[in-house]
């Protein structure tokens, strides 16, 4: 009877201790298999691109020895064709509110304000007494007026006149300008020795004749792809 409850003690004790050894084998499996979780510090948002306040844009005044209002007109018109015209650093304005004895033809640099100026001819129809000064534009064919306006400057060719510059009218008052062949070329009636002689150049077909010495330079300042404007106050 003692032996058998020697036994049922013992059996208690080692199913008492097997379950605690299962508890604690367990316990430790836990806790390898989960690895500790490090604290990572916050990560800051990127930070925002700096904002670069865009280049003011510079408006030119007119420059002392072009007229004001005409000046304006023409920046007006370099804004409007700004999709046409393709090289806006300088502009050239024929000024034909001033007799045709004077430096009319205005060559700016739009970034610097500095001139460069030549005489220029009108066209007959433009002037029909010969008095040196334009009375009245047209864009009508065989009228060999002058047009006013905005232009740009085409390609070179070799014709009549020598080497010459075709025009595109951009306006409704000069969109005839290819129609009627109206360029920019060198004439003998546009060399200086007219003024000494008559007081006033002779009178173009519509074209913007320049004196031969000045054809030249007016090419090089002009080239090809900026605006001509042609107008009077």
């Amino acid at each position: 009877m003692q032996d058998e409850e020697v036994r049922s003690r013992r059996a208690v004790l080692k199913a008492a201790g097997g379950i605690a050894g299962l508890m604690l084998a367990q316990g430790c499996t836990t806790r390898s298999s989960i690895a500790p979780v490090a604290s990572t510090p916050p990560v800051a948002p990127p930070a925002a691109p700096l904002k670069v306040a865009a280049a003011p844009v510079r408006t030119l005044s007119a420059p002392p020895t072009v007229n004001p209002g005409l000046f304006a007109r023409a920046q007006a018109a370099l804004a409007r064709h700004s999709g046409t015209i393709r090289k806006t650093d300088r502009i050239a304005i024929a000024d034909f509110g001033l007799d045709s004895l004077h430096p009319r033809f205005q060559f700016i640099d739009m970034h610097s304000g500095v001139v460069s100026a030549m005489r220029v001819a009108h066209g007959s129809g433009s002037d029909p007494a010969h008095r040196g000064r334009l009375e009245r534009f047209s864009n009508v064919p065989d009228s060999n007026a002058t047009s006013e306006g905005a232009f740009t400057t085409d390609n070179y060719y070799i014709g009549k006149h020598g080497r010459s510059q075709r025009l595109v009218g951009l306006d409704h008052t000069n969109d005839n300008a290819l129609l009627r062949a109206i360029v920019i070329h060198g004439a003998w009636y546009a060399n200086p020795e007219m003024i000494a002689q008559h007081g006033k150049l002779g009178r173009s077909q519509g074209c913007f004749a320049v004196a031969e010495g000045d054809l030249a330079r007016v090419f090089d300042l002009i080239g090809e792809g900026r605006m001509l404007y042609a107008s009077k106050v």
